[in-house]
């Protein structure tokens, strides 16, 4: 597995960052915005093997290497807990519920429409003792101000922000975007203004930060080149605003080498959770190794996000939508979900909305444009589009004759998506379209993608969130730009559903039904274009380990049901309540 942790402009705006997670090999370094990468952070101690078994958790799945910073700002590659343990959001969000929930804020609310106001709790203090106050928060989003700041986009639309007093801090904007303002809420961190006050703008976006002071309920104990430990605060304000303390005293998160690696320490009860993609873990879970995920049978996992083949548009003949539709036709998805995952993922419908946005489904739209694999269907398709096999190779070729031969990259390494890539090549030549799978080194996709160099990629850049918003703003955003860094790699240009996208950014997030109006237009064109060809949604990889701690989120109607995950900004989505729930095995 690998989390690849990605921040996307301008959701930058908001904080939102996305994990990829794919299985096999080691991940390699993480890419935020074409910023700079933060330097390695020094060796530090460790926890030696001296902390109390009964009272630490030991996690894996988000770092694959030394941590790199202690720094919120950079939401892509700072050490595991950095956001959601130690900084902490004026909200956070419950995907079951659908709501936001009030965190550092005891409330917020629109008190115009361009107006925002939030209400903070009182007796927040950062880990140095001094209070929460409304200039912390003020500052936070100020730091946006600041070009090279991830979120320096939200400034488009973000007018001003002031403190009213010291409980309550006023947004004001120029244009009210509902559904990016939501998603920001429970995005961005929280900084102090008396610590950071003074930073260089270089040292905001790439300073380590190494003594990180927060509000949130750990503080930083030490660190070694494949750990951090963290330690919980005895005064922390949740205790008694929020009646809740997450259980263990320490949590280490170790950045394990190889996903084999982290399946022998679960096994040895060295690991207490993997948020690894971890092949075989039917076998784990029903073989008595007091091994638990989410379901106890397929697909085991929640949904996390959803595993797009993303076609070149700008690439003859990937800029025809009959041709795209044939090629998403020719994919035998099923063979993917059980073949390669062995069922530990759902086939995408084609929409590719996740399962927990159902209701947003036009299920009409889905019947009359929908697609699904059908060798005989995308042979057809190819024909009525003029796509003809003339040298009896088996293979079509272009309108014009040329040959078609088409390249699918995918990182070396990241086995399972190898193997998905060459099932998709497999499939596709049975229907006469010459795909070849390619495994580049993962910063030479990256490359290759961000500069439009490729026929076809797979991606996977848009977790769950408050909204589908998040994920129609990836498949849509325009313009193009030279460097396509973390958007519409496939560079598809439609001025009327990127138009769309930023009407439904101006709906009101508890207006369901105006939502749903302009999700079932963008479908539309979705499905009648297929900008990007929906496969299956990937598994959020939870594997949990009974041994030392139980309670672990899971279906059965007594359990937990937060998100049982480390990953990087998935604290604000339950995975911190899940700390909260836990229970010592003895």
């Amino acid at each position: 597995m690998r989390n690849r942790v990605r921040i996307i402009l301008p959701l930058l705006a908001t904080g939102l960052a996305v994990a990829a997670c794919s299985g096999g090999g080691t991940t390699p370094p993480a890419q935020g915005s074409g910023a700079a990468s933060a330097p390695a952070v020094a060796p530090g101690g460790g926890d030696g093997g001296s902390l109390p078994r009964k009272e630490t958790l030991y996690t894996t799945g988000s770092q694959w290497g030394p941590p790199a910073n202690f720094n919120p700002i950079r939401e892509w590659d700072y050490a595991t807990g950095t956001k959601g343990l130690v900084y902490e959001t004026l909200f956070h969000y419950d995907p079951n519920a659908a709501k936001l929930v009030p965190w550092l804020a005891e409330s917020g609310s629109w008190t115009g429409d361009r107006t925002y106001e939030v209400k903070l709790r009182s007796g927040v203090n950062w880990s140095d003792g001094k209070p929460l106050t409304a200039k912390d928060v003020v500052y936070s989003y100020e730091l946006g101000k600041m070009e090279t700041i991830p979120f320096h986009n939200m400034w488009d639309w973000l007018k001003s922000v002031e403190a009213v007093d010291d409980r309550t801090a006023r947004f004001t904007f120029s244009r009210a975007n509902y559904q990016e303002w939501d998603f920001n809420l429970y995005g961005r961190a929280i900084v102090p203004e008396h610590v950071w006050n003074g930073r260089s703008e270089e040292d905001v976006l790439n300073g380590v930060n190494e003594n990180p002071v927060g509000t949130g309920a750990y503080t930083y104990k030490s660190h070694s080149q494949d750990r951090v430990v963290w330690q919980r605060r005895d005064d922390w304000w949740g205790k008694t605003a929020l009646n809740m303390e997450p259980k263990p005293r320490y949590i280490v998160d170790i950045a394990t080498p190889s996903n084999e690696v982290a399946m022998g320490m679960l096994l040895q009860k060295g690991l207490d959770l993997s948020n690894n993609f971890l092949p075989g873990v039917a076998n784990l879970v029903k073989g008595g190794f007091g091994i638990t995920s989410f379901y106890n049978e397929p697909p085991y996992m929640l949904s996390a996000n959803t595993a797009w083949l993303v076609p070149n548009t700008t690439r003859k003949p990937m800029g025809d939508p009959a041709f795209r539709k044939a090629l998403a036709s020719s994919v035998d998805t099923k063979k993917i979900v059980e073949g390669v995952y062995g069922n530990l993922v759902k086939a995408a419908g084609p929409t590719g909305l996740l399962p927990q946005w159902d209701q947003f489904v036009d299920q009409a739209a889905v019947s009359s444009a929908g697609f699904s694999f059908d060798t005989g269907k995308a042979k057809k398709l190819l024909a009525d589009a003029g796509y003809k096999d003339r040298d009896g190779d088996g293979l079509v070729e272009n309108k014009d004759g040329s040959k078609i031969k088409l390249t699918l990259i995918v990182p070396s390494g990241w086995t399972d998506w190898m193997e998905a890539a060459r099932v998709i090549a497999s499939s596709a030549k049975a229907a006469g379209i010459d795909v070849t799978p390619d495994f580049p080194d993962f910063n030479a996709l990256v490359e290759k993608r961000n500069k439009g160099d490729f026929d076809l990629v797979l991606n996977n850049e848009r977790q769950l969130s408050n909204t589908p918003w998040t994920y129609y703003e990836y498949v849509f955003q325009l313009p193009v730009r030279k460097l396509q860094t973390t958007v519409n790699f496939g560079r598809y240009e439609n001025e009327r559903a990127w138009k769309l996208v930023q009407e439904l950014d101006q709906v009101k997030t508890d207006d369901v039904a105006g939502m749903k109006a302009k999700i079932a237009e963008l479908q539309k064109f979705q499905l009648e274009e297929l900008p990007v060809i929906p496969l299956w949604y990937n598994g959020l990889w939870a594997q949990s380990s009974t041994s030392v701690w139980k309670n672990w989120p899971s279906s059965a109607p007594s359990a937990p049901k937060y998100a049982p995950a480390m990953w990087r900004n998935w604290m604000e989505l339950g995975g911190f309540e899940m700390l909260t729930q836990l229970q010592p095995a003895s």
